[in-house]
């Protein structure tokens, strides 16, 4: 019943949310929302910019979920993410000439196990020497943002050696396209594939509990005699290579090429985006969704407006917000059986 209040509350939330700050700036209301639905959903190709965008953030997000469930905050999927695209390039500069069949597989797979290192380390630095995870994450994130730049300017620069970009993805080791007019790809079949399996990990396994225990209820998990720093650098891990396959995934799906503006932060939205999906798997990919589409919707609405893109920033932030807020008014109201 809980789950239910706390849907409809928040679908409630996040439309009235999105309301005010139409009004905020000052836009019509009603020809405003018809601009959002027409960009993201009023043809294939609105449809298609919201799943392409909602596909590294929907990544990110479950990496930020799995890491957040153990109680290790990572802030780092930015960085992590960063770090995946440019494992990607990498493998594709060593082996340029494979067959695009073990290629793109090989670029995704070099991206999650890049990821997956670099967010363990910062994992490993809190169990073992009692760094926090939030500061070491954080740090990561200018680390890779500068290693990205580097990599894009020095060692991987395109053959010309005319612009400080990586060489260009052949069409045949791209993803998938369903259509040759738009930009969807596979890779958005594979994010939600990957929800399902997060689900079912954390949700039907004794480790992904385990791994919630460790999160919610240390003090258990000790009592239980579980290894909690290594469920904690595993989650971070695990988390990382989510994050860093995101890049990939944008990577050879659609950038093609890595450079210093590869990202739209996807790393940093992935965490309200989390947070608005409640931290759960399913969640996470109708919150990814939603976001996906405002920014699909905000491209038709920019022609009208100077806000442009900045209305989604400014309605995620108070989205979160306001759904945090929602969240704890029906948890004291829980306590005190009020629901």
């Amino acid at each position: 019943m809980n789950r239910l209040v706390l849907l409809a509350a928040g679908v409630a939330v996040l439309g009235a949310v999105l309301v005010f700050v139409l009004l905020v700036f000052g836009l019509p209301v009603g020809s405003s929302l018809a601009l959002l639905v027409e960009g993201a959903f009023g043809d294939k190709f609105g449809w298609s910019r919201t799943a392409v965008k909602a596909t590294p953030l929907l990544l990110a997000s479950l990496g930020i979920v799995i890491a957040w469930r153990s109680a290790m905050y990572n802030i780092g999927g930015e960085g992590q993410l960063l770090v995946g695209a440019t494992a990607g390039a990498l493998a594709y500069k060593l082996v340029p000439l494979t067959p695009g069949l073990v290629l793109t597989p090989l670029v995704l797979i070099a991206s999650a196990i890049a990821g997956s290192l670099f967010a363990a380390f910062a994992g490993w630095l809190h169990v073992r020497r009692g760094v926090q995870v939030v500061i070491s994450t954080i740090l990561l994130n200018f680390v890779a943002i500068q290693g990205i730049s580097y990599a894009a300017s020095g060692p991987l620069r395109e053959s010309t050696g005319a612009l400080p970009v990586s060489d260009r993805l052949p069409e045949n080791v791209m993803l998938t396209r369903f259509d040759a007019q738009t930009d969807f790809h596979t890779g958005t079949l594979l994010a939600i594939l990957l929800a399902g399996a997060l689900f079912v990990y954390l949700f039907r396994t004794a480790h992904g509990f385990n791994l919630r225990l460790v999160g919610e209820n240390p003090q258990a998990a000790d009592a239980a005699r579980i290894d909690g720093g290594r469920i904690r650098i595993q989650a971070m891990a695990l988390s990382g290579a989510l994050c860093g396959l995101a890049g990939g995934v944008e990577y050879a799906g659609v950038v093609g090429q890595i450079s210093s503006g590869f990202s739209q932060n996807w790393g940093f939205l992935a965490i309200p985006a989390a947070l608005i999906g409640g931290l759960h798997p399913l969640g996470v990919v109708a919150s990814s969704g939603f976001v996906g589409a405002l920014f699909a919707g905000s491209e038709n609405l920019a022609r009208l407006s100077a806000g442009g893109t900045t209305l989604i920033y400014v309605m995620q932030a108070m989205g979160v917000l306001g759904f945090v807020a929602l969240q704890t008014l029906l948890k004291n109201r829980a306590v005190r059986g009020g629901l």
